[in-house]
């Protein structure tokens, strides 16, 4: 049976990209959204916004600061600021994200490109592996990872929709769709989107598609893996998390982040409260990265299909 939601293995495409695709087309009938860029609108997918609607399109220059506290302003006017940069350069703002927009709940959508190792050639200086655990940190923001272009288009139209502070991450390197025009996103909320009852593989971001092929393969050697994809990490979906955790008993929770504050953690709170059980990680191991291709990179640093593959087996689920 067809599913109605995936098509792993289709075209290629950019969470980037799309991301500029989308934004703009909701601009056309959304006249608040407006887009505050630091001279990157390049690499951020945001050239396209620029060209349609430069009277919109404000180019605050390497001043992330300023751009971040600009925004602040902007939304209590009534605009809806899209911030756009680099993941590692946003964080150069996080007083202003903390005191503008957090501490006054205001209506602002920090959107950051070049997230985690995925960034591949740009170098450890560049991949930025901290940012989910520190906006998640800040009250009042939500924090959104998508895992394809075609839930980064239905992520766009809720943080549209949502009154209030969004973090969400995009990425620089191709990636593979894994669902159809029909998948849904929504802020709060995971899904599982292959099932299994040996043990639950719980990802967001590059890693999803990721935990798809260890999951198939798995499945070969009499393993099988449920894959949930947790775009949504703050809020995340705790009774998901429980529901998984109480079927399951087992997890493998997969990110593009360092291992401390990111998803891993986000789950492992939910479960220590309300249904404790085995986890395991795959994640950066509290380092930097280093230059070279996405794949090269997942591979050196156990982020791949094979590193979620050879855990499973550590857990002794075959029996």
């Amino acid at each position: 049976m067809k599913s109605k939601i995936l098509e792993v293995g289709k075209s290629q495409y950019t969470l980037r990209d799309q991301f500029g695709l989308s934004i703009t087309k909701l601009a056309k009938k959304n006249k608040k959204i407006i887009v505050l860029d630091a001279d990157v609108a390049g690499g951020t997918g945001l050239h396209r916004f620029r060209k349609k609607f430069p009277k919109r399109f404000f180019q605050c220059g390497i001043a992330e600061q300023n751009m971040i506290s600009l925004a602040g302003g902007l939304a209590s006017l009534g605009f809806i600021p899209i911030v756009t940069t680099f993941s590692v350069f946003m964080l150069r703002g996080l007083e202003q994200a903390r005191l503008s927009i957090a501490y006054n709940n205001s209506n602002v959508k920090l959107v950051a490109s070049h997230p985690g190792l995925d960034v591949g050639p740009d170098g450890g200086s560049a991949q930025c592996l901290e940012d989910l655990a520190i906006f998640r940190s800040l009250p009042n923001f939500r924090v959104i990872s998508p895992a394809d272009p075609n839930e980064m288009d239905s992520a766009v139209k809720e943080i549209i929709k949502f009154k209030g502070p969004v973090y969400m991450r995009t990425g620089r390197s191709e990636i593979k769709k894994i669902f159809t025009k029909k998948y849904k996103f929504k802020i709060g909320k995971g899904k599982i989107i292959k099932k299994g009852e040996d043990l639950s593989i719980i990802a967001c971001g590059v890693m999803v598609e990721r935990a798809l092929v260890a999951s198939k393969k798995l499945e070969k050697e009499g393993i099988k893996a449920r894959v949930v994809n947790m775009s949504s990490i703050k809020p995340i979906d705790k009774d998901l998390i429980i529901k998984c955790a109480k079927e399951t008993k087992k997890f493998i929770i997969a990110e593009d982040h360092n291992k401390f504050g990111g998803l891993g953690s986000a789950v492992s709170e939910v479960i220590s409260e309300f249904c404790p059980i085995k986890v395991k990680y795959i994640s950066v191991q509290d380092e930097f990265g280093i230059s070279g291709e996405p794949n090269e990179l997942a591979e050196k640093f156990n982020l791949d299909y094979k590193a979620i593959i050879k855990l499973a087996k550590k857990l002794n689920l075959k029996k």
